[in-house]
């Protein structure tokens, strides 16, 4: 997303697009655009149906290689709240705002929201080849339900500004919904505190690192979280593959829209069962269609996790 002509495209779409944008209608829905899926979620739920939210990661689509149509930074420009995670993967962010008038908009970056944690590459892990100038933070925030609490607060806030109207029932709905998120945080401390075992195996890329700090719980993994790799050394498998014969670890673990070739390695050498853990990155489009939640993919999680720990 560094090469030259993407900021001219900006600069030409917006061009293009000045002259017939549409300003909304009294009485219109407040319009919110979010990069992927979880804080889409999140104003579903706190919004309902008094806002029109758009998700411009496509369903089953691989968030990090995202590249924005020219339909969707005029939903940018459109929008009045925007909500993106920011880091690495959302540089192509920066050059959209910068070329719009955005006074007027909201704008939420999620990794903002939390104390950040470095992304690491510890033992065994397949280290990228082209390693980035500087600190690398991890960008997966939303993967702890307190760090949802803290993104949902400020989401509220936002559509509150926006339409204080039905600030009201935005509060409302916030209030159900955090303790929604406390159930859930109270489920996995139950999952969590009962373990016979607290170490995690995944023969993929990682992005639970603020999941695991939360619930005081080890990994071990192919790449970390924002890695663009998909094929690791035979040592990186060998490692993985003799840290789980070792601590007798009954299931290794891939994440959504993975092939899980790395995990099916690792289980056919260690007859561990294979199992997904749901990062709520993206949904596929069935899912989405059928109306699936962040809570319903954490809650899957917990059963997951309560598998691979007890």
């Amino acid at each position: 997303m560094k090469q030259p002509f993407f900021a001219a495209a900006i600069l030409i779409v917006l061009g293009i697009f000045t002259a017939c944008e549409k300003k909304p209608e009294p009485g219109q829905n407040i319009s919110v655009v979010t990069t992927i899926f979880a804080p889409y979620d999140f104003v579903r739920a706190i919004a309902g149906d008094r806002a029109e939210v758009t998700m411009l990661l496509k369903p089953g689509a691989e968030s990090h290689s995202y590249e924005p149509t020219p339909q969707d930074i005029i939903s940018i420009r459109n929008s009045d709240i925007f909500i993106y995670v920011g880091g690495e993967s959302d540089e192509w962010v920066d050059q959209v705002l910068e070329s719009m008038d955005d006074a007027e908009m909201r704008i939420i970056t999620l990794m903002d929201c939390v104390d950040l944690v470095e992304e690491e590459i510890i033992e065994g892990m397949e280290e990228e080849e082209e390693e980035e100038e500087g600190i690398a933070y991890d960008e997966h925030v939303w993967t702890s339900p307190a760090n949802a609490k803290r993104m949902v607060e400020k989401i509220s806030a936002a559509l509150s500004d926006a339409d204080p109207d039905n600030a009201g029932f935005y509060r409302a709905n916030t209030d159900a919904y955090i303790g929604e998120l406390d159930a859930l945080d109270a489920a996995f401390r139950s999952v969590t505190g009962q373990a016979k075992r607290r170490t995690l195996v995944f023969g993929d890329r990682f992005p639970f690192r603020y999941f695991t700090d939360a619930y005081d719980l080890s990994y071990f993994a192919a790449f970390p979280g924002c890695s663009t790799e998909t094929e690791c050394s035979a040592a990186t498998v060998a490692f993985l593959i003799d840290k789980v014969k070792a601590e007798q670890i009954p299931v290794v673990f891939y994440i959504e829209f993975s092939s899980g070739r790395i995990a099916d390695t690792i289980c056919e050498a260690t007859e561990a069962r294979k199992r997904m853990l749901h990062s709520a990155h993206n949904v596929s489009r069935d899912e989405l269609a059928g109306g699936i939640t962040y809570l319903d993919i954490m809650n899957r999680n917990a059963e997951v996790l309560r598998e691979a720990l007890w």
